[in-house]
C-alpha cells in the first residue's frame, strides 16, 4: 500500500524516545523527510544513531515546546532548511503521574506545561502554515488517561482530555482548509512513561510492582502491553493520504480495555 509519504516533511515532536522514536522510524521507513524535536540533545543525537544503524536519517532539533516563543522559532527553522511541513506528530511532554496526596497547584500547572501547552504551541504555527497552504496532516498521540479517569493521573488525563477536545475543535476549524487534525489514544504502552506510572502506583499503594502490572495486564482483554511501534503503524496511516476522508478522529489502541463506544 503507497501512504504517499515519500519526500513529506514529517516532524515529530518528542522524537527522541518512546512512541515518539517509533514514529520517526516509521516515517523515515515511509521515505519522508523526519524532523525530529526534544529539549533534551543528548537523546537526540541517540535517536540519530539508533536510525542511521538502520540506514534511516534523522533531522533534529532541540526545542523546548513548553515555551510559544521558542515553538515558533522551531517551526521557523524547519521549514527555512526543510521546506513545508506536511505532516506534524505530536509526541512531546509528559505529565507526571501523582498519587492524590501528591497533587496540588503546582503539579497540576505543571502536567498542562509539560502535556497541553507544549502541544498547542506546536500546534498553533503548524496548523496555520498548513490552513494557507490548503493541505496537511496533524496526529496528536494522547493518553488514554484523558478518556478513563485514574486517581494517579488526574492532573496528567485532565491535559490529555483537553488535547482531545483541542485535536475535535482543530478538526472542524480546518477541514475546509485542506487540513486533517486526529488523535490517537494509547493505553499502558512498553515505554519509559509506563515504568513512571507504575512508580506512582507503588507509592500509592504499597503494593509490589510486579503485582501492579499483573493486574493492569489483567485488564486488557487483548493480554498484552502495547509496542511503541503498534502506535507508530497507526500514526502512518492517519497521516497518510489513505486517510484522506479522516479528520477529527480519535482512535482508541488501549487492547479492549476501556470498551466504551
Amino acid at each position: 500500500m503507497d501512504l504517499e509519504l515519500t519526500g513529506r516533511v514529517v516532524v515529530v515532536t518528542g522524537a527522541s524516545k518512546g512512541i515518539g522514536l517509533a514514529c520517526a522510524v516509521a516515517f523515515a521507513r515511509e521515505g519522508a523527510t523526519v524532523v525530529g524535536i526534544s529539549r533534551d540533545p543528548a537523546n537526540l543525537r541517540a535517536a540519530q544513531r539508533q536510525l542511521a544503524a538502520a540506514e534511516l536519517a534523522l533531522a533534529v532539533q532541540v526545542a523546548d515546546l513548553k515555551d510559544s516563543v521558542a515553538a515558533g522559532l522551531v517551526i521557523e527553522r524547519i521549514e527555512h532548511d526543510h521546506g513545508p511541513i506536511d505532516v506534524l506528530v505530536n509526541c512531546a511532554g509528559a505529565a507526571r503521574r501523582a498519587p492524590p496526596a501528591e497533587l496540588d497547584a503546582a503539579t497540576v500547572l505543571a502536567a498542562m506545561q509539560a502535556k497541553y501547552l507544549s502541544y498547542m504551541h506546536a500546534i498553533d504555527p503548524v496548523i496555520r502554515r498548513m490552513g494557507a497552504r490548503g493541505h496537511g496532516s496533524i496526529v496528536n498521540v494522547i493518553g488514554q488517561g484523558g478518556r478513563q479517569a485514574n486517581p494517579q493521573h488526574i492532573a496528567g488525563g485532565s491535559a490529555n482530555a483537553a488535547l482531545m477536545l483541542a485535536t475535535v475543535g482543530y478538526a472542524n476549524a480546518y477541514a475546509g482548509k485542506g487540513v486533517r487534525v486526529n488523535a490517537i489514544n494509547p493505553g499502558i504502552t512498553r515505554t519509559g512513561r509506563m515504568e513512571e506510572g507504575l512508580d506512582a502506583e507503588v507509592r500509592a499503594t504499597g503494593l509490589p510492582r510486579e503485582e501492579l502490572l499483573a493486574r493492569q495486564l489483567a485488564g486488557i482483554p487483548l493480554g498484552r502491553l502495547a509496542e511503541p511501534a503498534e502506535i507508530a503503524d497507526v500514526a502512518l496511516f492517519l497521516a497518510s493520504a489513505r486517510a484522506s476522508y479522516v479528520t477529527g478522529a480519535i482512535i482508541p489502541m488501549d487492547g479492549g480495555r476501556a470498551s466504551t463506544i
